[in-house]
């Protein structure tokens, strides 16, 4: 009897299930973020939501679109209200597991971001691996309702530029770890609407350059050239295209680099703070509109000469805007000197925000030319 009875316990917790499992048909897949600012100082949120291939509208009180995506919005003081106010327009359940991109208005990072990214650090059902772009010159939720004309959802397009490998890529997590560390600011991409579309039913935007932030405030951009310096400093940079006109009117010089790496070495005298920067990197010529023969090894190394002051200049550039002009750590050299002498560091931490644009930096730029494409010599030579 006591068998019996274990037995049907056992098949009654078999043949249950999962009583408390949410289907998929109840989810409403979230595809994308976007925050702006209002004129009251509220914060204003559009959340682009994949549209159910079943259906033709919205599941719920939203915008419609008659794309693959339809829109919903919120207008609140903070994260949480909205979130509730989003919930009850939308007849399923919001999922936000998919969303890969967050997108913040200029205006609001100006004003500051603190919290309206509070409630993604809270909520765990936000993915950390989400990307984090400014919207330059508009408003957030305009690339939302974009009619993008490669992509369904403009969303992925986005995921996939900024996956290209010469593109600023800033994550939840990653703008969130340089918030908390000490000797460096964080930084994110920026993306920027096309003002021209040469078709109004086929619009585009473009990824321009990076916004540069200082106490969670946007304190300016970086232009693109300047985001590839960025990008190298700081290890990220994966590939890229360097252009340079060569001295005394020998026209252009082209090169593809699939290598590049970096290494920074800190001295700490006194009151003087001194950076030495070494660039490393590899990859071949794709264009030589010169009347140099490349197979001669002076007018190579004539060449390799020209592309590296071309990086000098660019990397140069890139520490004039963040020392001079918006006097930001966005490198991250103060970590560096943490580094190498943390007991240096313990002293200047508190003081970093003046001594950072008084530092001595100091450029160093190795370019290996591996190969010269499928035609080594112009067409004026052969002529």
């Amino acid at each position: 009897m006591r068998k019996l009875k274990y037995m049907f316990l056992l098949v009654t917790v078999i043949i249950s299930g999962c009583w408390d499992r949410i289907e998929i048909n109840d989810l409403a897949f979230v595809m994308g973020t976007a925050l702006d600012l209002t004129d009251d100082g509220n914060f204003f949120c559009t959340l682009q939501v994949a549209k159910p291939v079943s259906t033709e509208g919205g599941s719920g009180g939203g915008d419609g679109h008659q794309g693959s995506f339809y829109l919903i919005t919120a207008e609140g003081k903070n994260g949480n209200d909205i979130l509730l106010s989003l919930q009850k327009k939308s007849s399923r359940r919001l999922f936000f597991s998919h969303r890969s991109v967050v997108f913040i208005s200029e205006r609001l990072a100006k004003y500051g971001i603190r919290d309206a990214l509070d409630v993604f650090i809270h909520d765990p059902r936000n993915r950390l691996k989400t990307y984090l772009m400014v919207v330059k010159g508009g408003e957030a939720r305009e690339i939302l309702q974009l009619n993008y004309p490669l992509k369904q959802v403009p969303i992925e397009a986005v995921k996939q530029m900024q996956g290209s490998g010469d593109d600023l890529a800033v994550t939840l997590r990653d703008f969130f770890i340089s918030m908390q560390s000490e000797g460096i600011e964080p930084v994110v991409g920026v993306v920027e609407l096309d003002n021209n579309p040469k078709d109004p039913h086929e619009q585009t935007f473009r990824i321009a350059g990076t916004g540069v932030f200082k106490s969670l405030k946007l304190t300016g951009f970086l232009n693109e050239k300047e985001t590839v310096g960025l990008m190298w400093l700081t290890n990220k940079l994966k590939y890229s295209r360097i252009t340079t006109t060569l001295p005394q009117g020998h026209g252009e010089i082209g090169m593809i680099l699939n290598y590049a790496e970096r290494k920074i070495v800190t001295q700490v005298e006194h009151d003087s703070v001194y950076f030495n920067i070494f660039l490393e990197g590899q990859g071949g010529l794709v264009e030589n509109n010169t009347s140099l023969d490349i197979n001669e090894p002076d007018h190579l190394k004539q060449i390799q000469s020209a592309l590296e002051e071309e990086v000098k200049k660019q990397v140069q550039g890139l520490l004039d805007k963040i020392q001079k002009k918006y006097k930001v750590d966005s490198v991250g050299f103060g970590q560096e000197i943490n580094k190498s002498n943390p007991n240096k560091w313990a002293m200047l931490k508190d003081q970093w925000g003046t001594r950072f644009p008084k530092a001595t930096i100091q450029i160093n730029v190795n370019l290996s030319i591996n190969g010269a494409g499928m035609v080594h010599s112009t067409f004026e030579i052969r002529k």
